[in-house]
């Protein structure tokens, strides 16, 4: 067994361990399902009234350590799927059977992340389960297909992490269990590594820093899952915004506008209409026609290609907007900015010849590859390709081909990339990209689709050179993907301490007194950085000096200068650098137009060091 699937088994079987020892301690638990996920594991239970708490977690892992040290052996057997039901019945466990009863009918269970595969199904597609496997560790069984390690002893360090709230099979109308979370590692080392990035996560959660660095508000009057960007918040937004539009103008995209609400057979025709049940309908008493706040924006720009004939001369066409739509997510997982209801994306799309599908790829991922560059991320793609199933629209040689050329272009970019077969949309391949964090934690925020259904479902068409109508393939892109989302991120991998170009505020001065002279220099300053385009906020409050500069860094401001009879005397300041930027460490006076220049330099060419007292490191 590689290291990889031999993690999966343990992390696997330490759910079955959890669900042994809460068995032991509370008999009456009833269990839904235990899958295997990132770090870990976890369990949904019913306990009745009974609520674990974390101050269970320690008689819980005791229990856990004992099977553990008991070696008890995973052993499987299968029963047919009518003896499986009698077994939950007997065992009173009601979420078992109602799995099972699924599987005997339709070969699914049906479930949210949860299908027949995982519970041990012989037969397979659709075809009704006449069989189904179990696992036995000492007098515990369990409805499962593995894999499992050979016995309890096997696994390796593990720590229960929390407990939360989870809907039976995600459907909010089910009865609420108890999720109940594990991490596990193969060795001792590697969990005390994790434990402590949680640490220093915790300490850079985007929720505690949007609060602390007055970036952003959640209102409850205005709604969960709807964040407000307060100015220095809307500053950040924007500037990434700004750089992310400068970046697809250099490839040809031009910026399209389209209304927030539109006709609902628009969706329908797109297909989208039935995939979205998160979506927000609007009624109207003006009009027959029903309306939706927009989940995603494509099919209106398809409606703009539409609008008039074009030829192959024309194409690409390219149409760029930064836009919020609005997806119904269910208030238990809204989450800061991570998780919203309105959600902005820098979302674009091209309209291509199937023979430019492989420039045009490449002038994305050229702009991707600038785009995390400059935010300091390193990438990793998912190439998401289709499979031997028949869910697919669209020729498969056409998807083939496709397929090889996105390939190809990782390869070449020298793209740190694997493929994932099964995972494409039913409309086309795509490019899932991940960036990583300074905690080393990846987070899928860029993405490019090819589609092949939507110019048939609208009937897109440009006049090729052979003069007959022929149907374009559309290209679907974000580079920063959610700006809400992406936010949550760069916030947590900075902890807040912003590149000089992307920081709200970027200067601030402090004056040691408040006599006229001193505030007439700052405030000449303050006019000339204005000129040069650079966020500037003057201190001249009556606190000490001392605490002037603890809360100038407390607000994490890249460039302090404390203004004085010296600085007065000879135009010129030392300033303080925030120590993240600092290529080399100088305490020497620096003209002050000197410094403004610097400064307005670095915003401008979007460095992320200082090139005050020397050229800044790559």
């Amino acid at each position: 067994m590689s290291k990889p699937d031999h993690l999966y088994a343990m992390r696997h079987s330490l759910a079955h361990i959890t669900a042994s020892a809460v068995k032991k301690i509370w008999p009456h638990a009833k269990f839904g399902v235990g899958p295997v996920v990132e770090n870990g594991f976890y369990y949904d239970i019913d306990l009745g009234d009974t609520k674990i708490s974390e101050e269970d977690f320690p008689k819980i892992e005791k229990e856990m350590k004992k099977i553990i040290k008991q070696g008890q052996k995973f052993e499987r057997f299968t029963k047919p799927v009518d003896e499986a039901i009698k077994w939950a019945k007997d065992a009173k466990q009601p979420y078992k059977e109602e799995l099972l009863n699924d599987l005997k009918r339709a070969g699914t269970t049906v479930a949210k992340d949860l299908d027949a595969d995982e519970l041990g199904t012989i037969t397979e597609g659709d075809s009704k389960v006449e069989e189904v496997s179990f696992y036995q560790n000492g007098d515990f069984t369990d409805l499962c297909r593995g894999p499992h390690v050979e016995k309890t002893s096997k696994v390796g360090p593990f720590k229960l992490m929390r407990v939360a709230g989870a809907y039976w099979r995600g459907n909010e109308k089910n009865p609420q269990m108890q999720r109940l979370y594990g991490v596990a590692f193969e060795t001792r080392e590697e969990l005390d590594k994790y434990l402590e990035m949680l640490k220093e996560a915790k300490k850079r959660d985007h929720r505690k820093l949007g609060q602390e660095l007055d970036l952003f508000v959640i209102s409850d009057l205005v709604g969960p899952g709807l964040p407000l960007f307060t100015p220095r918040g809307t500053i950040l937004r924007n500037e990434l915004v700004r750089f992310s539009e400068e970046l697809q103008r250099g490839i040809g995209y031009e910026a399209v506008w389209a209304p927030h609400m539109t006709r609902t057979e628009l969706y329908k025709v797109s297909g989208h209409y039935d995939k979205y049940p998160e979506r927000f309908d609007v009624s109207s008493v003006e009009s027959d026609d029903t309306f939706m706040l927009k989940p995603m924006n494509c099919p209106h720009v398809a409606q703009i290609y539409a609008s008039r004939p074009r030829s192959y001369r024309d194409l690409p066409i390219r149409y760029m907007e930064t836009t919020t739509m609005y997806r119904d997510e269910k208030s238990g997982e809204l989450h800061g900015l991570s998780r919203v209801r309105a959600l902005t994306q820098d979302d674009s799309h091209a309209f291509v010849r199937h023979d430019q599908i492989e420039e045009e790829m490449r002038g994305i991922i050229s702009v991707v590859k600038q785009m995390y560059m400059v935010l300091d991320m390193p990438l990793s793609v998912d190439l998401s390709f289709r499979d031997d199933g028949d869910n697919y629209f669209g020729d498969p040689k056409v998807w083939d081909k496709a397929q090889k050329t996105l390939e190809k272009i990782a390869k070449e970019e020298e793209l740190d990339y694997k493929v994932e077969l099964g995972e494409a949309a039913f409309y086309g391949p795509k490019i899932d990209i991940y960036v990583s964090d300074a905690l080393g934690r990846k987070w899928q925020c860029a993405t490019v689709q090819l589609d092949f259904v939507q110019p048939e479902r609208f009937e897109l068409e440009y006049t090729g050179e052979d003069g007959q109508k022929h149907r374009p393939a559309m290209v679907h892109k974000a580079i920063l993907g959610s700006i809400e989302r992406f936010l949550s991120v760069y916030i947590e991998h900075t902890g807040g301490r912003f590149p000089v170009w992307l920081a709200p505020e970027q200067v601030r001065l402090i004056t040691v007194n408040q006599e006229d002279t001193t505030i007439k220099f700052a405030d000449g300053i303050v006019e000339r950085a204005k000129e040069l385009g650079i966020r500037i906020n003057v201190d001249n409050s009556n606190e000490s000096v001392g605490k002037k500069i603890r809360e100038a860094e407390v607000w994490k401001v890249p460039y302090t200068v404390v203004i004085g009879e010296k600085e007065i005397e000879t135009n010129k300041v030392i300033p303080r650098i925030r120590k993240d930027i600092v290529v080399q460490e100088k305490d020497e006076p620096v003209d002050t137009e000197i410094f403004l220049k610097t400064v307005a330099n670095e915003a401008k060419a979007r460095t992320n060091k200082t090139s005050l007292y020397g050229v800044p490191k790559k």
